[in-house]
């Protein structure tokens, strides 16, 4: 089983060499602030420099959620519009933009830099409001030696879709005159001791290593669950659970995980999987190489037909999905039709670093059959 996520067991068992993520970080960034949650950290970032009844700018390939931290700012979400390479329709963007917008968000999807960033950028910089480099999904990727996440006035990345944690997310002040202003909540920081969020996160990880390795045992839980479907907590509920500290657990991963060998993984299990996808015709990635200090959080490609894509994936044993569930906002106008598009043709693929990749060559030789 490829499973969407790295493990802890096997991080556990991996004696890693204890070079840290933090000091990776610090290389590049100045001001590096934990949080629980990305969305928590986006919020006490923006908490003292914005305005009640302004408005803010973001993509509209997003999840639902990412809005929350807007929303109880007190800010409209205005969703702009992307071209299918995910670059900003910036007809669209200058469109959305006035006096009262307070800040515009890029996204780095993927782990990728996000195309056009630079126009974007000043386009925005014209409207005197602040630029949020938001890279979610790869806390190790470099582009033109600088940190994705580091481009604008503040940044955020979440560390657990890097690494086998409950939590964990980092709030970059790049602006000095922002970093000097900024003044960190109570959740920002990193809890004082393990707690039963470690603990349950811990026993999780176990099982799930137990259920990959024993597959008799799965097929049993399998069908146990079967019919019931995973229930997704709304955008509100899952913005709630992440305004925490960053979890101790957390904390201890990262300070002995190897950037340097994490990013060779990830980059090594990615080009694995555009060899095999060279001989299928249906499926195209949406990015064919891999720059220089790209850590890729998956592999996102385009299916002509994604549902019968899944559905062979899980014949061979990999655990995959489409992404994001999009806002309701996005989701009932006809004008993002194109953002509608993406998030239903584009299955992401795992190449996490717990991934062996004669494993993918074996998928691989499944699907080719």
């Amino acid at each position: 089983m490829i499973s969407e996520s790295p493990s802890l067991v096997a991080w556990s068992l991996s004696e890693p060499e204890p070079t840290g993520i933090e000091s990776f970080l610090e290389r590049y960034a100045a001001h590096v602030t934990f949080y629980g949650s990305g969305k928590a950290a986006l919020y006490d970032g923006l908490a003292g420099f914005v305005e009640p009844d302004s408005n803010v700018l973001l993509p509209a390939y997003l999840p639902d959620a990412v809005a929350e931290p807007f929303h109880e700012l007190g800010l409209e979400p205005r969703y702009y519009r992307l071209q299918s390479d995910l670059s900003p329709d910036l007809a669209d963007v200058e469109r959305r933009l006035d006096d009262e917008t307070a800040a515009a968000v890029s996204v780095d999807y993927f782990g990728f830099p996000q195309p056009g960033f630079d126009s974007f950028s000043a386009l925005v910089s014209e409207y005197d409001c602040y630029l949020i480099d938001d890279n979610a999904h790869a806390p190790l990727s470099v582009a033109d030696g600088m940190l994705l996440g580091t481009r604008g006035d503040l940044g955020v990345t979440s560390l657990w879709k890097l690494l086998p944690i409950p939590d964990g997310a980092i709030l970059y002040c790049n602006d000095e005159t922002v970093a000097e202003r900024f003044e960190p909540s109570s959740i920002a920081g990193v809890r004082d001791q393990l707690g039963t969020t470690d603990c349950r996160f811990a026993l999780k990880s176990f099982v799930a290593e137990l259920l990959d390795r024993n597959a008799t045992l799965r097929q049993s839980v399998d069908e146990l669950v079967a019919g019931r479907g995973p229930s997704v907590p709304d955008p509100r509920a899952r913005y709630e659970s992440g305004k925490t500290q960053m979890s101790k657990l957390s904390a201890y991963v990262i300070e002995d995980a190897d950037p340097t060998a994490i990013r060779d993984a990830r980059r090594e299990n990615y080009r694995t999987w555009l060899a095999i996808l060279e001989d299928c015709p249906d499926v195209d990635a949406c990015y064919d190489s891999l720059p220089a200090g790209i850590c890729p959080q998956v592999v996102p490609v385009r299916a002509n037909d994604p549902q019968r894509f899944l559905a062979d994936l899980e014949d061979c044993g990999v655990g995959a999905h489409t992404w994001p569930r999009l806002s309701e906002t996005v989701v009932a106008d006809p004008g993002y039709e194109v953002t509608k598009r993406l998030a239903r043709e584009i299955v992401v693929l795992p190449v996490h670093q717990h991934i062996e990749p004669s494993s993918i060559e074996s998928v691989g030789a499944r699907l080719r059959r």
